[in-house]
């Protein structure tokens, strides 16, 4: 069994195939973490270390014993008001505006196979792959009730978290934080290891040394953001990609969120993740329910590659699904870089025509083909086509597409509205904003209230009406502004309306995965602005970012690579000079970056050369070579960008018997020195054969001496290789 509990020393321990977490209910009635790390049996207890420390307070029910306090023991869901002035998981306010949620221990349940959360996205496994750990604590002042849920899949590696905090009494109490997951540490030095952003450059990467403070992430923006991603590591300082302690935390949420880690006075860490304070305050009837959504931990020895295969198996396997989990993604050519908003039927059928010349599976039609919208400050909402635009009905251009060989996709952004829409002229009260004050717009753009059922009914059938004018097998789901003013007017609380718009949007993207199996959804919000595990529950892969300069995209994909899988990553070839940074790229490197994604084009066919096109279609027969192993195989992180002059990956295929090794020299200068890329994941003692030039490596010699680059001329050189296991060498 996963999951055991010692009735005798009243502990709760959850083994994986390589770890150990372990709880323990103590003689007050507390729950106490006490071990998250490698593999081990027995009761860990005698790390608890007690001692008179001066001003850290006692709980009464430890009389004259000085020496327990809850301000440094560690706890496994801390509330406020029991002594422990660190960070805690939970902060409630009664119906007189009184603080204090300490919670104690009342039962636990182990259930076989893996809980589901209601109204919001979680891991899913089978009953045979994952067992559930459910432990009750209670508030009785308050009658408020914590239900604290531990999944395991413990092939993985992964315990996740969520947890359910029910008024259980005959007062109200209203939730003023609730963080699904708090882990504390034992006293030592700790790196924290965020990724951080901005529109067109997210998820960088950031180490930081954790001194005696507290440092939170987080976003207030409505969205996961491109500030912060809802991703969090802490590590011993030494750790490295193959070797060293790690934990990381991954929020399956698209929302606000909140993530802190706090080193205290006596040198102990503690780390958070939940939703962001920010505008909320959740009151609880009696009776009332509210979700902390999950939270996904894993825990490696081996450094952050162990980790990142465990979060990228996860993902891949247990949160993506449908029918476009495991699937070969098309080979697509999107309309925005081509042409953005101009455009008639006559240029997208040409773009079309030059899309199937080079060998391209789908044209996907991006903002601009509806309403009046010839400019993006107007028409959102208005998801009617227009026919004189595309010089008839979207039914007739997706046709004439199909007859040309090609799939066809589109582009909406369902949850945006325009002041000047006739949407908006109907319900100005869909859109969030204040009554007594004019919005604050993004992008000219105001945000529909999802809180609303009726806002929802809307989205749903305008999304369905577009769906059903034809064949259509892929939508593209934007999200293009923050969310500035929250007022609903049909919210008894304010503060409910952030958390609240989550589930109606979770509401209507559950609907529509269910009455449209066959299309794939992307999420996207001004690129990777909604990166996170969440969104990738109902949409398989996420457009990466609005920057697809082939040199900034090392630095992105490098960070979302801790985290994320390939094959969620939405990544394209797009014209040079490139638009967002007018820097100049070879195509093949173009097509050496965005291959390490879902792979697809962002350009005008007709403004390339015939060489280039040829090179097209090279790229499109090489990426259909190796698709399988890029979507399904182990991703290596070969070096750092941050420090290297090159940046080099692999994916490598799970039984090692195939490897595709991609680099690029960033930094190019005069008699260059040599640079050899060290391989990992292969077969130690085998021989590989590159498939394209028939040369043969050792494996060991690839990863003990590195596979050398030859000398770059030009800037952003690639290179590509290919290897197979040769079996009886």
């Amino acid at each position: 069994m996963a999951i055991i509990y010692d009735r005798d020393a009243n502990t709760f321990t959850i083994h994986t195939a390589n770890t150990s977490y372990q709880m323990q209910v103590d003689k007050f009635g507390y729950l106490l973490h006490l071990y998250y790390g490698s593999r081990n049996s027995g009761n860990t207890n005698w790390s608890l270390l007690y001692a008179d420390r001066g001003f850290s307070a006692n709980p009464y029910e430890a009389g004259q014993d000085r020496t327990y306090s809850l301000d440094f023991l560690p706890q496994e869901f801390p509330g406020q008001g029991d002594g422990d002035f660190r960070s805690p998981a939970l902060i409630l306010r009664d119906e007189h505006g009184t603080f204090g949620s300490e919670m104690k221990y009342s039962g636990y349940e182990i259930r076989k196979g893996k809980y589901r959360l209601e109204g919001l996205p979680a891991v899913y496994a089978s009953d045979e792959e994952s067992e559930t750990l459910i432990i009750n604590l209670e508030n009785r002042r308050l009658g408020a009730r914590v239900s604290l849920y531990y999944g395991v899949l413990p092939e993985l590696d992964i315990i996740t978290r969520a947890a359910v905090l029910t008024n259980e009494g005959s007062r109200s109490f209203t939730v003023s934080r609730f963080r699904t997951a708090s882990l504390d540490m034992p006293a030592g030095r700790y790196d924290l290891h965020t990724f951080y952003g901005r529109h067109t450059m997210e998820r960088q990467h950031e180490r930081t040394s954790l001194g005696h403070c507290s440092v939170s992430v987080g976003s207030r923006r409505g969205m996961s953001s491109h500030q912060y991603n809802p991703f969090v590591m802490l590590s011993d300082p030494d750790t490295s990609e193959i070797s060293g302690r790690c934990w990381a935390m991954e929020f399956v949420y698209s929302g606000g969120f909140a993530a802190e880690a706090e080193r205290d006075q006596f040198d102990q860490v503690r780390m958070q993740m939940g939703l962001s304070e920010d505008r909320f305050s959740y009151p609880l009837e009696p009776g009332d329910s509210l979700t902390a959504p999950e939270v996904i931990l894993t825990y490696s020895s081996k450094g952050f590659e162990k980790m990142s295969h465990n979060l990228h198996k996860c993902i891949r396997s247990h949160v993506c699904r449908g029918k476009f989990r495991d699937a070969k993604r098309p080979v697509l050519l999107n309309s925005w870089e081509a042409s953005y908003f101009d455009f008639d039927g006559v240029s997208l059928l040409e773009l079309a025509k030059q899309a199937k010349e080079l060998d391209m599976e789908m044209l996907v039609v991006d903002d601009g083909w509806f309403g009046n919208r010839f400019d993006d400050n107007r028409a959102l909402g208005d998801w009617t086509p227009n026919e004189e635009k595309l010089g008839g009905s979207l039914g007739d251009l997706i046709s004439r597409v199909n007859n040309m060989g090609l799939s066809f996709g589109i582009w909406m952004e369902p949850e945006m509205i325009s002041e000047d829409s006739d949407l908006y002229r109907a319900h100005p009260e869909w859109a969030l904003a204040l009554p007594d004050k004019k919005p604050v717009r993004g992008r000219s753009q105001l945000v529909l209230d999802m809180s609303r059922k009726d806002v929802r009914e809307y989205v749903y059938n305008a999304v369905c009406g577009v769906l059903d004018c034809g064949n259509i097998e892929y939508l593209k789901w934007d999200y293009n502004s923050c969310i500035n003013d929250v007022y609903s007017h049909t919210a008894d609380d304010q503060g409910k309306v952030l958390y609240d718009y989550m589930i109606g949007l979770y509401d209507v993207l559950e609907r529509l995965n269910r009455r449209y199996p066959d299309v794939m959804i992307e999420g996207c919000c001004g690129g990777g602005g909604r990166f996170d595990a969440g969104m990738l529950y109902y949409t398989p892969q996420i457009w990466c970012s609005d920057n697809t300069d082939a040199v900034d995209r090392l630095y992105i994909h490098y960070g979302t690579s801790f985290a994320y899988p390939s094959s969620a990553v939405g990544a394209h070839v797009s014209a040079c000079p490139n638009h967002q940074t007018g820097r100049v790229t070879p195509l093949r490197t173009r097509g050496t970056v965005a291959m390490s994604g879902t792979f697809g084009y962002e350009l005008d066919p007709a403004k390339m050369s015939e060489e280039e096109k040829a090179e097209v279609r090279e790229q499109i027969r090489g990426f259909h070579a190796v698709n399988s192993l890029v979507r399904t195989g182990n991703y290596y992180r070969l070096s750092d960008p941050f420090r290297d002059d090159y940046a080099a990956w692999a994916h490598v295929a799970e039984d090692g018997s195939e490897a595709l090794i991609s680099a690029v020299i960033m930094q190019n200068h005069g008699n260059m020195h040599n640079i050899y890329v060290k391989v990992r994941g292969l077969i130690s003692g085998e021989v590989y054969r590159d498939m394209v030039t028939g040369r043969m490596y050792a494996a060991d010699a690839l990863m003990d001496a590195g596979m050398p680059l030859p000398q770059p001329h030009g800037d952003a050189a690639s290179y590509v290789f290919h290897l197979e296991q040769v079996h009886n060498a």
